[in-house]
């Protein structure tokens, strides 16, 4: 199980690292974005990315 967990938090590790190492510039322009952004929209696109990753994780394990 250790196993498992730490290859996923690997693997979200390289995912968040490809953007800004392809397009440094497009990811200050969306860091710049977000802090334009309300609390309530930054919590909303967080709930929304956790849960499109607990319905892809709950399909890939069936």
């Amino acid at each position: 199980m250790w196993d498992e967990l730490l290859s996923a938090l690997a693997l979200v590790l390289v995912i968040e690292g490809l953007f800004p190492f392809i397009s440094p510039t497009g990811f200050r322009k969306k860091i710049l974005a977000m802090t334009e952004m309300n609390d309530r929209s930054i919590r909303m696109a967080s709930l929304a990315s956790m849960v499109g990753g607990l319905v892809l994780l709950y399909l890939i394990r069936q």
